[in-house]
C-alpha cells in the first residue's frame, strides 16, 4: 500500500529548496520505495511526467547518459526553445511596433519606448503571434530597450500632436523607402572650436603621457568654428557631412543636401521623382524660417525633383534619426582628439563606421553664408509649396516651379 499522504507531505516540505535534478532525483527515490505503481502514484502527487520520473530512475541506477550525469541541472539541449527562436518574424514585428515611438539620449546605449507592455502584446497578437505581456518585457531587454515614464525636457514642452506627428513621419518614411524614393534625415551637430582644446572622451596613449591641450577654450580668431551639418540615408545607412567655416544658415543648410546629392544621392537614386527630408523645427532648416523655403524652392528646381519636408516636434531635436545614426557615432569616433584643423575634423567624421556598415562622406565648405539676410513676401509667394492636411507647418512639400527635365 503506497503512503501517498507521506510523499506529499515530504515532496511539499522539500519542493521549494530542489531544482530540476533534485525534484527528479527526489520522485525517483519515492517511487523506488513504493514499489509497483511507485511511478505512476508519484507522478500524480507532485505533477511530474513519467519520464522526468524514469530519468531519476535511471540516473540513481547509473544507467543515465554520461551528458545527464555531468554536473548540470539540465541535460544538454533540454528545455523548451525561446519564442524568438521558433517565431521567425517575432524579433522584426516587435521592432515595427517600437521603432515609431522609439525616444532616447543618442550618446547613451539606452532606448525606452512610450508603449506599454501589454499594448505591444496586443499588437503581437493582432499579427498573428501568441506572447505574453511578460516575454515582450524580457525581448525588449535583449533588444537595449526600457519603459520610463514620459517627462518634459528643457528645450520645449509636450505638444499635444507629438505623438501623431511621429507617426505621420514613420508613415512617410515607409511611404518613400518601399517607392525606392531617397529618404534624408538632417541637421547641424554641435558647433566645434578648432585648435588644441580639450575633446570629450579617452584614448590609449602611453602612462603619464595624455596629450597636452589648452586649458581655457577661447575662441582662436585665425581658426575659427567648425558647423558640421550632416545629411543621412535612411535607407542606405549613409551620411555626408559639410564642414562649414561660416554662419549656420539655411543657405548653408540647403547646400548640404545639394552637395549631398551630387556626391552620393544621385548616384544612389538616379530614377528619383521626390526627396523625403525629416528635419527638426527649429535652427537653419526650422519649419517657419523663411530662407529655409526660398533655397528649397532653388533646389527643387535644379535638381528636378518635389522636395517634402517633415518637421519634428517642438521639443524633440534629440530624437532625430540623424543624432542616433550619424553623430552619436562621430563623437565616439574623434573622443579623447583635439580638433586642430578643419582638415582633422573631416578625416575624422570620414573615418566613422559602425558594425552595421555605415559609411561617411565630408568636406570642407569653405563658401561664406552671411546672416540677417530676408525673404520678402513676394518670394515667399513665388514658392510652390503645398501645405499637407495634417499639420501644414511642419509638413509640406515644395515641387519645382519649372517642368522636370530629362536627367
Amino acid at each position: 500500500m503506497i503512503d501517498e499522504a507521506a510523499i506529499q507531505l515530504r515532496y511539499a516540505a522539500l519542493d521549494p529548496v530542489l531544482d530540476e535534478r533534485g525534484r527528479r532525483r527526489f520522485a525517483a527515490a519515492e517511487a523506488l520505495a513504493a514499489g509497483r505503481g511507485g511511478v505512476t502514484a508519484v507522478s500524480r502527487i507532485t505533477g511530474l511526467a513519467r519520464s522526468t520520473i524514469t530519468r531519476g530512475l535511471a540516473e540513481l541506477r547509473g544507467e543515465a547518459p554520461p551528458e545527464a550525469a555531468a554536473d548540470r541541472v539540465r541535460r544538454q539541449g533540454g528545455g523548451r526553445r525561446s519564442l524568438a527562436a521558433t517565431d521567425a518574424t517575432l524579433l522584426a514585428d516587435l521592432k515595427d511596433l517600437v521603432e515609431p515611438a522609439t525616444r532616447g539620449d543618442p550618446m547613451a546605449p539606452l532606448l525606452w519606448t512610450a508603449k506599454s507592455l501589454r499594448n505591444l502584446a496586443s499588437g503581437l497578437g493582432a499579427l498573428g503571434h501568441r506572447i505574453g505581456h511578460n516575454v515582450v518585457a524580457d525581448l525588449l531587454r535583449q533588444m537595449g530597450y526600457t519603459l520610463q515614464a514620459n517627462r518634459k525636457t528643457r528645450e520645449g514642452t509636450n505638444h499635444p500632436d507629438r505623438d501623431a506627428q511621429f507617426g505621420y513621419i514613420n508613415d512617410r518614411v515607409k511611404e518613400a523607402l518601399a517607392a525606392a524614393e531617397p529618404a534624408i534625415s538632417v541637421d547641424t551637430k554641435k558647433k566645434e572650436l578648432v585648435g588644441d582644446f580639450k575633446n570629450g572622451g579617452r584614448e590609449y596613449s602611453p602612462k603619464g603621457q595624455p596629450e597636452a591641450v589648452r586649458v581655457h577654450d577661447f575662441l582662436i580668431p585665425e581658426l575659427g568654428r567648425a558647423a558640421p551639418y550632416g545629411v543621412y540615408d535612411i535607407a542606405d545607412n549613409a551620411g555626408w557631412v559639410s564642414v562649414g567655416i561660416d554662419h549656420d544658415t539655411a543657405s548653408f543648410a540647403v547646400n548640404s543636401i545639394r552637395r549631398w546629392w551630387q556626391s552620393m544621392g544621385c548616384q544612389r537614386y538616379p530614377n528619383a521623382t521626390r526627396l523625403l527630408i525629416t528635419a527638426d523645427c527649429g535652427g537653419s532648416n526650422g519649419a517657419r524660417v523663411r530662407l529655409w523655403k526660398r533655397e528649397l524652392q532653388t533646389l527643387a528646381d535644379e535638381l528636378g525633383l518635389a522636395i517634402t519636408v517633415c518637421h519634428l516636434p517642438p521639443g524633440t531635436s534629440k530624437w532625430n534619426k540623424i543624432e542616433h545614426r550619424l553623430f552619436s557615432f562621430i563623437t565616439k569616433n574623434w573622443r579623447g582628439k583635439p580638433l586642430v584643423s578643419y582638415q582633422t575634423i573631416v578625416q575624422l567624421i570620414a573615418a566613422t563606421t559602425t558594425k552595421a556598415g555605415l559609411t561617411v562622406k565630408s568636406e570642407i565648405d569653405t563658401n561664406a553664408y552671411p546672416a540677417g539676410i530676408k525673404v520678402s513676401d513676394a518670394e515667399m509667394d513665388a514658392i510652390n509649396i503645398h501645405r499637407h492636411q495634417f499639420h501644414g507647418d511642419w509638413n509640406y512639400t515644395i515641387s519645382p516651379n519649372k517642368p522636370i527635365s530629362m536627367r
